[in-house]
Protein backbone atom coordinates (compact mmCIF):
# COMPACT_ATOMS: atom_id res chain seq x y z
CA UNK A 1 0.00 0.00 0.00
CA UNK A 2 0.99 3.80 0.08
CA UNK A 3 2.86 3.81 3.02
CA UNK A 4 1.71 6.13 5.73
CA UNK A 5 4.80 8.83 5.98
CA UNK A 6 4.03 9.49 2.66
CA UNK A 7 0.47 9.80 3.21
CA UNK A 8 1.11 12.23 6.40
CA UNK A 9 4.17 14.08 4.34
CA UNK A 10 1.31 14.91 1.40
CA UNK A 11 -1.42 16.45 3.79
CA UNK A 12 0.77 18.06 6.36
CA UNK A 13 2.53 20.17 3.09
CA UNK A 14 -1.10 20.75 1.98
CA UNK A 15 -2.98 21.33 5.03
CA UNK A 16 0.10 23.08 6.25
CA UNK A 17 3.09 24.38 3.90
CA UNK A 18 1.13 25.36 0.95
CA UNK A 19 -1.11 28.06 2.41
CA UNK A 20 1.62 29.41 4.63
CA UNK A 21 3.12 30.38 1.34
CA UNK A 22 0.05 31.25 -0.66
CA UNK A 23 -1.25 33.58 2.54
CA UNK A 24 0.09 37.18 1.41
CA UNK A 25 -0.17 36.10 -2.72
CA UNK A 26 -3.62 35.77 -2.30
CA UNK A 27 -4.00 38.29 -0.13
CA UNK A 28 -5.30 36.25 2.89
CA UNK A 29 -2.94 37.56 5.34
CA UNK A 30 -2.45 41.35 5.06
CA UNK A 31 -1.61 41.76 9.00
CA UNK A 32 -0.99 39.38 11.49
CA UNK A 33 -3.55 36.97 12.83
CA UNK A 34 -4.29 34.24 14.85
CA UNK A 35 -6.69 32.81 12.09
CA UNK A 36 -3.42 32.00 10.17
CA UNK A 37 -3.67 30.78 6.41
CA UNK A 38 -3.08 27.47 7.47
CA UNK A 39 -5.17 26.98 10.13
CA UNK A 40 -8.29 28.48 7.88
CA UNK A 41 -7.35 26.09 5.65
CA UNK A 42 -7.43 23.31 8.12
CA UNK A 43 -10.81 24.44 10.14
CA UNK A 44 -12.64 24.29 6.90
CA UNK A 45 -10.67 21.09 5.30
CA UNK A 46 -10.87 18.93 8.11
CA UNK A 47 -14.28 20.60 9.35
CA UNK A 48 -16.10 19.89 6.70
CA UNK A 49 -14.44 16.48 5.63
CA UNK A 50 -15.70 15.12 9.34
CA UNK A 51 -19.61 16.54 8.88
CA UNK A 52 -20.12 17.71 5.40
CA UNK A 53 -23.32 19.35 6.36
CA UNK A 54 -21.72 21.47 8.69
CA UNK A 55 -22.50 24.60 10.20
CA UNK A 56 -19.61 27.95 11.00
CA UNK A 57 -20.47 26.57 15.07
CA UNK A 58 -19.69 23.21 13.84
CA UNK A 59 -16.37 24.75 12.02
CA UNK A 60 -15.22 27.07 15.01
CA UNK A 61 -15.37 23.29 16.83
CA UNK A 62 -12.77 21.87 14.70
CA UNK A 63 -10.89 25.23 15.25
CA UNK A 64 -10.88 24.75 18.95
CA UNK A 65 -9.15 21.23 18.34
CA UNK A 66 -6.83 23.02 15.94
CA UNK A 67 -6.29 25.69 19.13
CA UNK A 68 -7.67 28.36 17.31
CA UNK A 69 -10.72 30.03 19.74
CA UNK A 70 -12.60 31.45 16.90
CA UNK A 71 -16.18 32.50 16.83
CA UNK A 72 -18.71 31.69 14.20
CA UNK A 73 -19.00 35.60 13.27
CA UNK A 74 -15.19 35.74 13.16
CA UNK A 75 -14.75 32.87 10.71
CA UNK A 76 -17.73 34.19 8.53
CA UNK A 77 -15.84 37.63 8.23
CA UNK A 78 -12.73 35.71 6.29
CA UNK A 79 -14.83 34.19 3.57
CA UNK A 80 -14.25 36.17 0.37
CA UNK A 81 -12.49 36.91 -2.78
CA UNK A 82 -9.04 36.39 -1.20
CA UNK A 83 -9.95 33.21 0.60
CA UNK A 84 -11.32 31.58 -2.69
CA UNK A 85 -8.10 32.67 -4.09
CA UNK A 86 -6.15 30.62 -1.31
CA UNK A 87 -8.30 27.16 -1.45
CA UNK A 88 -7.89 26.91 -4.80
CA UNK A 89 -4.26 27.52 -4.75
CA UNK A 90 -3.85 24.69 -2.07
CA UNK A 91 -6.12 22.94 -4.23
CA UNK A 92 -4.10 22.64 -7.14
CA UNK A 93 -1.22 22.10 -4.90
CA UNK A 94 -2.92 19.03 -3.96
CA UNK A 95 -3.44 17.74 -7.41
CA UNK A 96 -0.05 17.80 -7.64
CA UNK A 97 0.77 15.47 -5.03
CA UNK A 98 1.84 12.04 -6.33
CA UNK A 99 0.48 9.55 -4.06
CA UNK A 100 -0.21 6.13 -5.07
CA UNK A 101 -0.51 2.14 -3.45
CA UNK A 102 1.82 -0.84 -4.63
CA UNK A 103 0.20 -2.36 -8.21
CA UNK A 104 -2.24 -4.74 -8.00
CA UNK A 105 -0.80 -8.03 -8.58
CA UNK A 106 -3.58 -10.15 -9.62
CA UNK A 107 -6.23 -10.67 -11.76
CA UNK A 108 -7.42 -8.24 -15.35
CA UNK A 109 -5.47 -5.45 -14.00
CA UNK A 110 -2.77 -7.24 -13.30
CA UNK A 111 -1.30 -7.52 -16.90
CA UNK A 112 -1.37 -3.48 -17.76
CA UNK A 113 1.24 -1.16 -15.38
CA UNK A 114 -1.83 1.13 -15.15
CA UNK A 115 -5.62 0.98 -16.08
CA UNK A 116 -6.17 4.22 -16.43
CA UNK A 117 -10.26 5.78 -16.23
CA UNK A 118 -10.68 8.99 -16.70
CA UNK A 119 -14.08 11.00 -16.72
CA UNK A 120 -15.73 14.35 -15.67
CA UNK A 121 -18.62 15.51 -13.03
CA UNK A 122 -20.28 18.71 -12.66
CA UNK A 123 -21.25 20.74 -10.24
CA UNK A 124 -24.37 23.15 -10.79
CA UNK A 125 -22.95 26.91 -8.84
CA UNK A 126 -24.97 30.12 -8.32
CA UNK A 127 -25.56 32.13 -10.85
CA UNK A 128 -23.43 35.12 -9.89
CA UNK A 129 -20.54 33.18 -10.23
CA UNK A 130 -20.52 32.81 -13.46
CA UNK A 131 -18.02 34.88 -14.55
CA UNK A 132 -15.79 32.67 -12.19
CA UNK A 133 -16.61 29.17 -13.83
CA UNK A 134 -19.23 29.56 -17.12
CA UNK A 135 -21.95 27.06 -16.70
CA UNK A 136 -23.88 25.91 -20.30
CA UNK A 137 -26.73 28.00 -19.66
CA UNK A 138 -30.08 25.98 -20.60
CA UNK A 139 -33.89 26.82 -21.31
CA UNK A 140 -34.09 27.92 -17.32
CA UNK A 141 -32.82 31.38 -17.17
CA UNK A 142 -31.85 30.70 -13.36
CA UNK A 143 -29.86 28.16 -12.49
CA UNK A 144 -27.54 27.17 -15.37
CA UNK A 145 -25.57 29.94 -15.67
CA UNK A 146 -22.92 29.03 -13.61
CA UNK A 147 -21.21 25.36 -13.04
CA UNK A 148 -17.73 23.53 -12.10
CA UNK A 149 -16.78 21.07 -13.91
CA UNK A 150 -14.32 18.34 -12.34
CA UNK A 151 -12.29 15.75 -14.43
CA UNK A 152 -9.86 13.08 -12.93
CA UNK A 153 -8.07 10.50 -14.03
CA UNK A 154 -8.19 7.16 -11.70
CA UNK A 155 -5.37 4.93 -12.00
CA UNK A 156 -7.30 0.98 -10.75
CA UNK A 157 -3.83 -0.61 -10.39
CA UNK A 158 -2.43 1.80 -7.84
CA UNK A 159 -5.25 4.17 -6.96
CA UNK A 160 -3.49 7.11 -8.52
CA UNK A 161 -5.73 10.29 -9.01
CA UNK A 162 -4.84 12.58 -11.45
CA UNK A 163 -7.42 15.88 -10.42
CA UNK A 164 -10.03 17.04 -9.68
CA UNK A 165 -8.56 19.54 -12.57
CA UNK A 166 -11.24 22.73 -12.61
CA UNK A 167 -12.80 23.88 -15.49
CA UNK A 168 -15.78 25.98 -16.73
CA UNK A 169 -19.06 23.80 -17.13
CA UNK A 170 -19.35 24.51 -20.28
CA UNK A 171 -15.91 23.12 -20.89
CA UNK A 172 -15.99 19.67 -23.49
CA UNK A 173 -14.47 16.65 -21.71
CA UNK A 174 -11.73 16.29 -24.36
CA UNK A 175 -10.70 20.02 -23.74
CA UNK A 176 -9.42 18.94 -20.29
CA UNK A 177 -5.51 19.13 -19.80
CA UNK A 178 -5.35 15.48 -18.39
CA UNK A 179 -6.93 14.59 -21.80
CA UNK A 180 -3.58 14.51 -23.33
CA UNK A 181 -1.26 13.41 -19.93
CA UNK A 182 1.02 10.51 -20.69
CA UNK A 183 0.43 7.15 -19.94
CA UNK A 184 3.25 4.55 -19.24
CA UNK A 185 3.95 2.07 -22.07
CA UNK A 186 1.67 -0.89 -21.74
CA UNK A 187 -1.04 1.15 -20.19
CA UNK A 188 -4.61 0.41 -20.44
CA UNK A 189 -6.60 4.29 -20.93
CA UNK A 190 -10.34 3.54 -20.56
CA UNK A 191 -12.82 7.07 -21.20
CA UNK A 192 -16.16 7.08 -22.13
CA UNK A 193 -17.56 9.08 -25.43
CA UNK A 194 -16.88 12.75 -24.39
CA UNK A 195 -13.11 11.92 -24.53
CA UNK A 196 -13.38 11.04 -28.24
CA UNK A 197 -10.91 12.04 -30.27
CA UNK A 198 -8.98 9.67 -33.32
CA UNK A 199 -5.93 12.34 -32.94
CA UNK A 200 -5.74 11.26 -28.90
CA UNK A 201 -6.31 7.30 -29.82
CA UNK A 202 -3.43 7.48 -31.93
CA UNK A 203 -1.28 9.20 -30.02
CA UNK A 204 -1.83 6.53 -27.28
CA UNK A 205 -0.91 3.77 -29.71
CA UNK A 206 2.02 5.69 -30.56
CA UNK A 207 3.17 5.61 -27.24
CA UNK A 208 3.19 2.02 -26.47
CA UNK A 209 -0.20 2.10 -25.21
CA UNK A 210 -3.47 0.49 -25.06
CA UNK A 211 -7.06 2.43 -25.30
CA UNK A 212 -10.72 0.83 -24.59
CA UNK A 213 -13.63 2.49 -25.78
CA UNK A 214 -17.24 2.62 -26.93
CA UNK A 215 -17.54 3.48 -30.63
CA UNK A 216 -18.51 6.46 -31.51
CA UNK A 217 -21.29 5.83 -34.27
CA UNK A 218 -20.41 8.94 -36.45
CA UNK A 219 -16.76 7.72 -36.56
CA UNK A 220 -16.39 5.73 -40.38
CA UNK A 221 -15.38 2.16 -39.51
CA UNK A 222 -13.62 0.14 -42.44
CA UNK A 223 -12.31 -3.24 -42.42
CA UNK A 224 -9.25 -4.75 -43.10
CA UNK A 225 -9.78 -4.63 -46.72
CA UNK A 226 -10.91 -1.07 -46.69
CA UNK A 227 -14.45 -1.68 -47.42
CA UNK A 228 -16.60 0.89 -44.89
CA UNK A 229 -18.58 -1.14 -42.46
CA UNK A 230 -22.34 -0.25 -42.34
CA UNK A 231 -22.62 -1.56 -38.92
CA UNK A 232 -26.41 -1.77 -39.15
CA UNK A 233 -26.51 -4.23 -42.04
CA UNK A 234 -23.47 -6.40 -41.39
CA UNK A 235 -24.44 -6.81 -37.63
CA UNK A 236 -27.61 -7.34 -38.99
CA UNK A 237 -26.26 -10.33 -40.94
CA UNK A 238 -24.28 -11.59 -37.65
CA UNK A 239 -25.26 -14.61 -35.98
CA UNK A 240 -22.43 -15.09 -33.62
CA UNK A 241 -23.24 -13.07 -30.30
CA UNK A 242 -19.68 -11.88 -29.63
CA UNK A 243 -17.33 -10.52 -32.86
CA UNK A 244 -13.67 -9.15 -32.61
CA UNK A 245 -12.73 -8.00 -36.42
CA UNK A 246 -9.65 -5.66 -37.19
CA UNK A 247 -10.92 -2.68 -38.29
CA UNK A 248 -9.50 1.27 -39.06
CA UNK A 249 -10.73 4.21 -37.63
CA UNK A 250 -11.57 7.68 -39.68
CA UNK A 251 -12.03 8.87 -42.88
CA UNK A 252 -8.76 10.38 -42.51
CA UNK A 253 -7.04 9.22 -39.44
CA UNK A 254 -7.30 5.29 -40.63
CA UNK A 255 -6.25 4.17 -36.75
CA UNK A 256 -5.87 0.65 -36.29
CA UNK A 257 -7.59 -0.95 -33.71
CA UNK A 258 -10.32 -4.03 -33.12
CA UNK A 259 -13.83 -3.50 -33.17
CA UNK A 260 -15.67 -5.67 -30.40
CA UNK A 261 -19.42 -6.21 -30.61
CA UNK A 262 -21.24 -7.93 -27.88
CA UNK A 263 -25.04 -8.66 -28.78
CA UNK A 264 -27.33 -7.69 -25.13
CA UNK A 265 -30.19 -9.56 -23.92
CA UNK A 266 -33.75 -8.47 -25.10
CA UNK A 267 -35.03 -6.25 -22.16
CA UNK A 268 -31.52 -4.16 -22.07
CA UNK A 269 -31.52 -3.75 -25.84
CA UNK A 270 -35.37 -1.98 -25.36
CA UNK A 271 -34.17 -0.52 -21.93
CA UNK A 272 -31.54 1.21 -24.04
CA UNK A 273 -34.09 2.20 -27.37
CA UNK A 274 -36.39 4.19 -24.42
CA UNK A 275 -33.48 5.98 -22.98
CA UNK A 276 -32.51 7.21 -26.79
CA UNK A 277 -36.07 8.17 -27.65
CA UNK A 278 -36.62 10.14 -23.79
CA UNK A 279 -32.92 11.90 -24.81
CA UNK A 280 -34.55 12.65 -28.34
CA UNK A 281 -37.78 14.29 -27.00
CA UNK A 282 -36.17 16.59 -24.67
CA UNK A 283 -33.82 18.10 -27.48
CA UNK A 284 -37.51 17.83 -29.45
CA UNK A 285 -35.65 15.71 -32.28
CA UNK A 286 -36.58 12.52 -33.84
CA UNK A 287 -34.62 9.41 -32.56
CA UNK A 288 -31.82 8.36 -34.78
CA UNK A 289 -32.64 5.11 -36.78
CA UNK A 290 -29.37 4.27 -36.68
CA UNK A 291 -28.81 4.09 -32.74
CA UNK A 292 -32.17 2.55 -32.34
CA UNK A 293 -30.86 -0.03 -34.66
CA UNK A 294 -27.10 -0.73 -33.01
CA UNK A 295 -28.98 -0.33 -29.47
CA UNK A 296 -28.76 -4.45 -29.83
CA UNK A 297 -24.98 -4.14 -29.68
CA UNK A 298 -22.30 -3.61 -27.22
CA UNK A 299 -19.78 -1.85 -29.23
CA UNK A 300 -16.32 -1.36 -28.52
CA UNK A 301 -13.09 -0.25 -29.70
CA UNK A 302 -9.31 -1.20 -29.04
CA UNK A 303 -5.90 -1.40 -30.31
CA UNK A 304 -5.24 -4.38 -27.56
CA UNK A 305 -4.06 -7.96 -29.34
CA UNK A 306 -6.75 -10.22 -28.71
CA UNK A 307 -4.34 -12.52 -26.47
CA UNK A 308 -3.64 -9.37 -24.05
CA UNK A 309 -7.99 -8.49 -23.86
CA UNK A 310 -10.39 -10.68 -25.01
CA UNK A 311 -14.08 -9.69 -25.21
CA UNK A 312 -15.23 -10.96 -22.36
CA UNK A 313 -12.09 -9.23 -20.34
CA UNK A 314 -12.69 -6.21 -22.59
CA UNK A 315 -16.30 -6.12 -21.46
CA UNK A 316 -15.22 -6.14 -17.60
CA UNK A 317 -12.85 -3.49 -17.93
CA UNK A 318 -15.38 -1.43 -19.58
CA UNK A 319 -17.63 -1.65 -16.49
CA UNK A 320 -14.79 -0.92 -14.60
CA UNK A 321 -15.38 2.83 -15.91
CA UNK A 322 -18.28 3.11 -13.46
CA UNK A 323 -15.74 3.41 -11.51
CA UNK A 324 -15.27 6.71 -11.66
CA UNK A 325 -18.63 7.43 -11.18
CA UNK A 326 -18.78 5.71 -8.05
CA UNK A 327 -15.78 8.11 -6.77
CA UNK A 328 -17.79 10.98 -8.28
CA UNK A 329 -20.91 9.76 -5.85
CA UNK A 330 -18.64 9.15 -3.06
CA UNK A 331 -17.84 12.69 -3.01
CA UNK A 332 -21.33 14.25 -3.65
CA UNK A 333 -23.23 11.75 -1.69
CA UNK A 334 -20.89 11.31 1.33
CA UNK A 335 -18.76 14.43 0.97
CA UNK A 336 -21.91 16.80 -0.36
CA UNK A 337 -19.30 18.74 -2.64
CA UNK A 338 -22.58 20.04 -4.48
CA UNK A 339 -24.34 21.53 -1.35
CA UNK A 340 -23.78 24.21 1.22
CA UNK A 341 -25.71 26.44 3.46
CA UNK A 342 -25.20 29.56 2.13
CA UNK A 343 -26.22 31.97 -0.08
CA UNK A 344 -23.29 34.37 -0.67
CA UNK A 345 -21.40 33.30 -3.87
CA UNK A 346 -18.20 33.74 -2.20
CA UNK A 347 -18.44 31.53 0.93
CA UNK A 348 -20.04 28.99 -1.27
CA UNK A 349 -17.06 28.73 -3.60
CA UNK A 350 -14.69 28.75 -0.17
CA UNK A 351 -16.83 25.23 0.85
CA UNK A 352 -16.69 23.85 -2.46
CA UNK A 353 -12.85 23.97 -2.95
CA UNK A 354 -12.32 23.16 0.81
CA UNK A 355 -14.28 20.32 0.07
CA UNK A 356 -12.65 19.08 -3.20
CA UNK A 357 -9.21 19.27 -1.11
CA UNK A 358 -11.13 17.13 2.25
CA UNK A 359 -11.83 14.71 -0.85
CA UNK A 360 -8.38 14.07 -2.33
CA UNK A 361 -6.73 14.24 1.38
CA UNK A 362 -9.62 11.19 1.92
CA UNK A 363 -8.74 9.29 -1.12
CA UNK A 364 -4.80 9.43 0.01
CA UNK A 365 -5.93 8.07 3.42
CA UNK A 366 -7.98 5.29 1.57
CA UNK A 367 -5.15 4.96 -0.34
CA UNK A 368 -2.65 4.20 2.86
CA UNK A 369 -5.55 2.07 4.23
CA UNK A 370 -7.67 -0.64 2.29
CA UNK A 371 -6.95 0.25 -1.89
CA UNK A 372 -5.13 -2.95 -2.23
CA UNK A 373 -8.11 -5.04 -0.40
CA UNK A 374 -10.48 -5.85 -3.63
CA UNK A 375 -13.31 -6.56 -1.85
CA UNK A 376 -13.66 -2.85 0.16
CA UNK A 377 -16.43 -0.86 0.34
CA UNK A 378 -15.05 2.74 -0.47
CA UNK A 379 -18.08 4.08 0.69
CA UNK A 380 -18.10 2.14 4.29
CA UNK A 381 -14.24 3.03 4.54
CA UNK A 382 -14.71 6.79 3.67
CA UNK A 383 -17.51 6.79 6.27
CA UNK A 384 -14.60 5.83 8.46
CA UNK A 385 -11.76 8.16 7.72
CA UNK A 386 -14.77 11.18 8.22
CA UNK A 387 -15.27 9.73 11.79
CA UNK A 388 -11.30 9.85 12.33
CA UNK A 389 -11.13 13.49 11.20
CA UNK A 390 -10.78 14.89 13.74
CA UNK A 391 -8.00 12.39 14.99
CA UNK A 392 -6.03 13.96 12.51
CA UNK A 393 -6.43 17.13 13.08
CA UNK A 394 -5.32 17.01 16.63
CA UNK A 395 -2.24 15.14 14.99
CA UNK A 396 -1.23 17.56 12.19
CA UNK A 397 1.17 19.86 14.05
CA UNK A 398 3.67 16.57 14.02
CA UNK A 399 4.53 13.95 11.52
CA UNK A 400 5.19 11.08 13.98
CA UNK A 401 1.60 11.81 15.55
CA UNK A 402 0.22 12.11 11.75
CA UNK A 403 1.36 8.69 10.97
CA UNK A 404 -0.05 6.91 14.71
CA UNK A 405 -3.60 8.18 13.61
CA UNK A 406 -3.21 7.07 10.05
CA UNK A 407 -1.97 3.45 11.29
CA UNK A 408 -5.01 3.55 13.54
CA UNK A 409 -7.55 4.35 10.54
CA UNK A 410 -5.82 1.67 8.74
CA UNK A 411 -6.54 -1.18 11.58
CA UNK A 412 -10.26 -0.11 11.56
CA UNK A 413 -10.47 -0.27 7.72
CA UNK A 414 -8.82 -3.72 7.62
CA UNK A 415 -11.51 -4.80 10.51
CA UNK A 416 -14.64 -4.25 8.10
CA UNK A 417 -15.32 -2.35 4.90
CA UNK A 418 -15.73 -5.27 3.13
CA UNK A 419 -18.31 -6.23 -0.25
CA UNK A 420 -19.50 -9.67 0.45
CA UNK A 421 -18.85 -12.30 -2.52
CA UNK A 422 -22.03 -12.44 -4.43
CA UNK A 423 -22.79 -16.32 -6.70
CA UNK A 424 -25.53 -13.70 -8.57
CA UNK A 425 -24.90 -10.80 -10.06
CA UNK A 426 -20.72 -10.82 -8.91
CA UNK A 427 -19.19 -7.93 -8.28
CA UNK A 428 -16.71 -5.73 -9.97
CA UNK A 429 -13.56 -7.36 -7.92
CA UNK A 430 -15.17 -10.76 -8.43
CA UNK A 431 -15.20 -10.28 -11.96
CA UNK A 432 -11.59 -8.45 -12.29
CA UNK A 433 -10.36 -11.74 -10.74
CA UNK A 434 -12.36 -14.11 -12.86
CA UNK A 435 -14.25 -12.91 -15.90
CA UNK A 436 -15.67 -15.77 -16.17
CA UNK A 437 -17.96 -15.30 -13.62
CA UNK A 438 -20.67 -12.75 -15.99
CA UNK A 439 -21.46 -12.79 -19.11
CA UNK A 440 -21.45 -8.96 -19.75
CA UNK A 441 -22.68 -7.24 -23.08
Amino acid sequence: MSSLPQVARAIQHVLTEVPAALARETGFCRRRSKLTAALFVQTLVLGWLAHPTGSLHRLTQTAAALGLSLSPQGLAQRFGPAAADLLAGVLAAAVQEVVAAAPMAAGLLARFPAVVLMDSTTVALPDALATVWAGCGGRVEQGSQAALKLTVRLDLCTGRLDGPVPSAGRAQDKSSPLQREPLPPGALRITDLGFWSLDVLQEVAEAGAYFLSRLHLQTAVFAADGERLDLVAWLGGQRRRRLSVPVTLGVAARVPARLLAARVPRRVAAARREQIRAEARREGEAPSARKLALADWTLLVTNAPAGLLAIREALVLARARWQVELLFKLWKDGGRIDEWRSADPQRVLCEVYAKLIAMVAQHWVLLAGCWLFADRSLTQAAQTVREHAVCLALALRRRSALVAALRAIRRCLAAGCKIAKRRRRPSLHQLLTDPALGGLA
